[in-house]
């Protein structure tokens, strides 16, 4: 996985904690639920690169 990749999926993660936090406190149930929506995405994608990173080795 290239550092940057890391870097990016990492930041897709933490802005959806983030995102989910403020619906919650705000009690905007769509902002929660995309926050969850990027989070998921980020985990997908960061798992894919380890199986990627797993065939290079």
């Amino acid at each position: 996985m290239a550092f940057d990749d890391k870097v990016d999926n990492k930041a897709e993660e933490y802005g959806g904690k983030a995102k989910e936090q403020v619906g919650k406190a705000t009690d905007d149930e769509q902002l929660e639920a995309e926050g969850r929506a990027d989070q998921t995405s980020s985990k997908l994608k960061q798992a894919g690169e380890k199986i990627k990173d797993a065939f290079k080795h």
